[in-house]
């Protein structure tokens, strides 16, 4: 995280001849989807349909009747029981069964943004049922966990016992003990979040499901309350969480992040007022930003603060939005190697490389937010001024296109970092349900030593496909090594794919675009 100096970047305008609407939307069209004679095209749909898969996968609790994944089963139905709560349900983050609670909830309001940004999109592509099953899975869960308006179960099972053991989910062994926050033991980074990823879900289901749309902006009115009066790092009051996920970035960024999703929700100026009063001491417009994750909300904050205002009733709020305007600027600035200063680095092959372990969390968030901004500035008619020159939005539309297909295969490995999806993929994924043997075709008890010694050190392909997650990628030299104890490039996460269904449906309208344009213009299809 860099602090940029105190200045300002505004958007400008390029006056151009006028040209008509069709003329400029084949040209944009072209220049992102024009394909010379080596290069790839990539099948937007498929990938959108395995990255929803995913979520199945790592789906912890009694199983629903249409699960599709169908190498998986009911896992961690005593949850909470120690505890006399039922914590039954939600996501395991990655390759191992603890139910995590930050991350899973940047992975709920991920998914959630990618549903309101792009929900027609994702309804066109067959997939927004999918979609809001995924989201309901987590949010479910989160009902479950704010058992009161001041207490939250943070965390189900502990990293360190986990790691000891290599088995399904099916068979786990290992301990189930629950973790929470509450008025003693503060947790506002994680309260904010769970707040953030129930009232963005709660715009989801505003049409089609109007209570449980309630339901959830209750929640999280109660939770953003407790996160904001009983301030502390969740990881000061859950230790065990702190050698996994580590609250670094504190929880000011929650805090402002969850106000600005719960005045999405309901219009209420009180949370407009929050993000406006608190933008500078809480670093909203302080912090210039080079990552968006699940610890670091900052970047996608001020992207949707900039969105604001494009709407009028926000005009006497200007001066600080444009602030926060100036530090998203700032963001996608370094994304495309434009900013005086810090940039984010970039492999060799093209892809955006923030750091060792688990990189394609970053790329993901990025093509996200690149892709929400580009549509930000083609609605407002605007271009991005980098120091590195003027930007249109199909410039940088384009740049998240080339992230998403080098995660497809464009790439010096030929590799898709997406499992399942083209001919060569990860095999040996860092996953103990993918790498053994499916429970539903051998239900005999396999134990903590028993999977280290047969299954995880086995240089055989994992006999599971774990179809839709996204790997943590190769290294800064574009280098990938797909072997199971690799667990910084070959482990997936939720957050990693989550991001991903908005832009994949996106850059899937624009494709079913493109042909429809080739299709019905003769002339056009010889440019």
């Amino acid at each position: 995280m860099e602090l940029e100096k105190k200045k300002k970047l505004y958007n400008s305008t390029i006056g151009a001849p006028i040209i008509p609407r069709c003329a400029q939307l084949w040209c944009f069209l072209l220049s992102i989807f024009a394909i010379s004679a080596c290069a790839q095209a990539f099948d937007y749909a498929d990938a959108l349909k395995k990255s929803l898969l995913y979520f199945e996968s790592q789906r912890s609790g009694r199983l629903p009747y249409n699960q599709r994944v169908a190498w998986r089963d009911h896992s961690g139905l005593t949850d909470g029981l120690e505890q006399g709560v039922d914590l039954v349900g939600g996501y395991y983050d990655a390759g191992d069964h603890v139910k995590f609670g930050l991350p899973m909830a940047f992975t709920v309001t991920m998914l959630s943004w990618g549903a309101i940004e792009f929900r027609q999109q994702i309804a066109v592509a067959g997939e927004l049922e999918h979609a809001m099953e995924a989201i309901k899975w987590g949010t479910d869960y989160f009902i479950k966990a704010h058992t009161s308006p001041n207490v939250l179960w943070a965390e189900v099972g502990d990293g360190d016992t986990d790691h000891y053991c290599w088995q399904r989910p099916e068979d786990m062994t290992t301990s189930r003990q629950a973790y929470k926050i509450d008025e003693n033991n503060p947790g506002s980074d994680l309260a904010g979040e769970t707040a953030a990823a129930m009232a963005a879900a709660s715009i989801v289901f505003k049409k089609t499901n109007p209570h449980y749309s309630h339901l959830l902006l209750h929640h999280a009115q109660q939770l953003f309350e407790f996160g904001d009066k009983y301030r502390g790092k969740y990881d000061g009051s859950v230790g065990v969480v702190k050698s996994y996920y580590a609250s670094v970035s504190g929880y000011m960024d929650e805090l402002l992040w969850a106000a600005l999703w719960l005045y999405k929700a309901t219009d209420k100026d009180e949370y407009l007022k929050y993000l406006i009063d608190k933008a500078h001491c809480f670093g909203g417009i302080g912090w210039a930003i080079t990552e968006f994750s699940w610890d670091v909300k900052y970047a996608g904050l001020q992207v949707i603060a900039s969105k604001l205002l494009m709407e009028e009733k926000h005009r006497k709020h200007a001066h600080i939005l444009e602030q926060y305007k100036s530090k998203a600027e700032y963001y996608i600035c370094s994304c495309l190697n434009k900013n005086n200063g810090t940039n984010v680095e970039h492999t060799p092959g093209g892809l955006l490389y923030v750091r060792q372990w688990n990189n394609m969390q970053y790329v993901s968030t990025a093509a996200f937010l690149l892709t929400v901004y580009s549509d930000i500035l083609q609605n407002s008619n605007q271009k991005l001024k980098c120091h590195g020159g003027i930007v249109g939005h199909q410039e940088i539309l384009s740049f998240a296109k080339s992230q998403i297909d080098y995660i497809l295969g464009s790439n010096p490995m030929s590799t898709s970092y997406l499992v399942g999806y083209g001919s060569n993929y990860p095999t040996m994924v860092h996953h103990r349900g993918a790498s053994i043997v499916s429970y539903r075709e051998n239900k005999g008890f396999i134990g903590c030593t028993q999977g280290y010694d047969y299954w995880y050190s086995s240089q055989e392909p994992n006999p599971n496909v774990l179809v839709g997650a996204l790997v943590g990628g190769p290294d800064c030299q574009d280098k990938f090594v797909d072997q199971r104890d690799n667990y910084m490039q070959t482990e997936a996460c939720t957050y990693n794919t989550a991001p991903l269904v908005g832009v994949l449906a996106k850059l899937l309208q624009l494709e079913d675009q493109s042909l429809d344009l080739n299709h019905d213009s003769p002339l056009l299809a010889s440019y």
